[in-house]
């Protein structure tokens, strides 16, 4: 129960800061509604929590987390799609301007990638991850193939994950709406990179498509 505890004093802490000492920041939430001028697409990872990276507060970021900030491709058939249908709220419903896929460096679900792909045996026991970040595996075939890209800690897992942001930002353009928003100019498509070994933030420059420092 400790780590309940932690959690429930933590919500104390939370309270008092944002109901406490400044309670019109939450009326005006409660009164307005939410208008974040930013979607992040995230991975569930619980050491890059977008909110506490970038230091926003409570209505700022409309965010999206799921193993290894995936967006999968666009396919509106009845089955149940949770990220895609966040992306779809965000962008249709409360107009976000900027969408940003932030990856990071170490990700689980990038390793789990590599691990399936080299021994497919271990698939078996897991009913769903394997068939999510397969999604990303046209990036394996051209993990050594991308010049100029970092190479912080094990550098194909870098290019790699560098490679799955690139490949949903792809997945994004897909979706009718989205594709129509950014050819306006309404909508702004972002990718970013965590150095968790650094504390560095890379971006995707879309015109030569590699990754530079932004942070």
């Amino acid at each position: 129960m400790a780590a309940i505890e932690r959690l429930l004093a933590g919500f104390k802490v939370f309270k008092a800061q944002n109901y406490e000492h400044r309670p019109e920041l939450f009326a005006r939430l409660v009164a307005e509604g939410q208008h974040p001028e930013v979607l992040i697409i995230a991975c569930s990872d619980s050491r890059v929590d977008p909110a506490i990276l970038l230091n926003t507060q409570p209505g700022e970021l409309f965010v999206v987390r799921n193993v290894a900030n995936l967006v999968p491709p666009y396919n509106p058939d009845r089955q149940h799609h949770g990220t895609s249908s966040a992306v779809e709220f965000a962008v249709r419903d409360l107009g976000v301007g900027h969408i940003v896929v932030l990856g990071h460096a170490r990700c689980g679900g990038i390793q789990a990638l590599r691990s399936y792909h080299h021994d497919p045996a271990r698939q078996r026991d897991r009913h769903f991850i394997a068939s999510w970040v397969s999604i990303a595996e046209p990036a394996l075939g051209h993990a050594c193939e991308i010049p100029g890209e970092p190479t912080a800690g094990d550098s194909e897992s870098t290019r790699i994950e560098q490679g799955a942001i690139k490949i949903s930002l792809g997945n994004l353009l897909d979706f009718p709406w989205i594709a129509e928003a950014v050819e306006a100019g309404r909508l702004q498509l972002h990718g970013w990179w965590f150095d968790l070994e650094h504390g560095a933030l890379w971006s995707l420059d879309p015109v030569t498509g590699c990754f530079t420092p932004l942070a």
